[in-house]
């Protein structure tokens, strides 16, 4: 082999060992770019990512108390004996029905004697006015000094006040003994009866020492403690449906006919009063009712899952995605809690990016990547 033939072969190997030599540093360089983009990729977290869902406008459900329309303890004015009871209880009434008679012999007696003293003391009167004039008639004569004139006079003026006293001692009595009859003051239903024929009659208002309790319920009154949080959405007028244990699978309707302006401080809740018809009599005065008022809200409302809240030293939040993808805590407060979503008072945009299962670990403005897969809304 010649020289030049050696050197041409010799060239032709090194360009070849160059060529793989070359190739495969490449190679390795591209190796180690992938591994280097991966390890930096992989070093940001990677999230799922969801968007709030409408929470349908959810019914309030709450206990209520029923109370008749109006309803009237009905008490003794005077002592004595029940001797005639007309009703008995559950009893329709109508206004003026007698219900009771008390027998108070005393009173009539009373009521005797202080005519008689009427009698008397208009016999005084009469005469001491007739010498209050006779008086008067003397004493342009001077038959009689001015003092005794005057003494006949105010001795007149006096009987005639004690005649009005006794007057109205007469009449005081007499309205006494008209209280010996009880009678109804409104149609209604005799509720409660806590007296029988015989029995010794106490005057006096006191707590328990009613005859009669006579009720309206021809209409109701439903009173509901509603939350703080919900009171906004209620008014009067607003409606409701009502159930009641006795009556299992009927509804009623109510409306809101008042609300007492003031929360209560034991409960944390504002009284509600309902009105409901009752002309078929299904409800009772005295029980308890479900009350599920109707939503009042217009718009939908945005809700998120609970796993979607992130609980730690600052309160609630949820974790959201910006432009860049960095986090952005944000504090809510929850409103409702359904099990499968949760309402927040505060108002969601429906196209805001809220990570679902967020790390303890994460911070504000922490650089996040979303997983693949689709973007899923709460309770999904």
């Amino acid at each position: 082999m010649s020289t030049h033939s050696f050197r041409l072969a010799t060239l032709a190997v090194i360009g070849v060992a160059a060529t793989i030599v070359g190739t495969g540093l490449s190679s390795r360089w591209s190796h180690a770019r992938q591994l280097n983009e991966r390890a930096v990729t992989m070093s940001v977290p990677a999230v799922a990512v969801i968007s709030p869902s409408s929470v349908q406008g959810e019914k309030l459900s709450l206990p209520g108390r029923i109370e008749a329309w109006t309803s009237a303890p009905i008490h003794a004015r005077v002592n004595g004996y029940l001797t005639e009871r007309s009703v008995d209880i559950g009893d329709s009434v109508k206004v003026g029905q007698t219900l009771a008679r008390i027998d108070n012999p005393e009173l009539d007696q009373q009521l005797q004697q202080v005519r008689a003293e009427l009698v008397a003391a208009q016999s005084q009167a009469t005469l001491a006015a007739s010498n209050a004039q006779r008086w008067q008639s003397l004493l342009p004569g001077g038959a009689v000094s001015r003092q005794a004139v005057d003494e006949r006079v105010a001795a007149q003026r006096a009987a005639a006040s004690q005649v009005h006293s006794l007057q109205a001692n007469v009449q005081r009595v007499q309205s006494l003994l008209d209280n010996k009859v009880l009678a109804a003051p409104f149609d209604g239903i005799v509720t409660a009866r806590n007296t029988d024929v015989g029995a010794l009659i106490n005057a006096g208002t006191g707590n328990g020492n009613e005859l009669f309790v006579i009720s309206n319920v021809r209409r109701l009154r439903v009173y509901v403690t509603v939350p703080q949080r919900q009171v906004a959405s209620l008014a009067p007028g607003a409606k409701a449906l009502l159930t009641v244990p006795e009556k299992p699978g009927e509804t009623y309707e109510a409306v809101v006919q008042s609300l007492s302006q003031a929360i209560e401080a034991r409960s944390g809740g504002m009284l509600v009063q309902l009105v409901v018809d009752n002309a078929d009599g299904n409800r009772l005065p005295g029980g308890f009712a479900a009350v599920q008022f109707e939503s009042t809200q217009d718009a939908q409302v945005l809700g998120v899952p609970p796993s979607a809240l992130l609980i730690n030293r600052s309160g609630v939040q949820i974790a959201t995605l910006g432009d860049d993808d960095r986090v952005l805590l944000r504090s809510v407060t929850i409103a409702r809690d359904f099990g499968y979503v949760v309402e927040l008072v505060e108002a969601l945009d429906a196209r805001v990016r809220i990570i679902d299962s967020p790390p303890e670990s994460l911070s504000e403005g922490d650089r996040v990547r979303v997983a693949a897969g689709p973007t899923t809304g709460a309770g999904a």
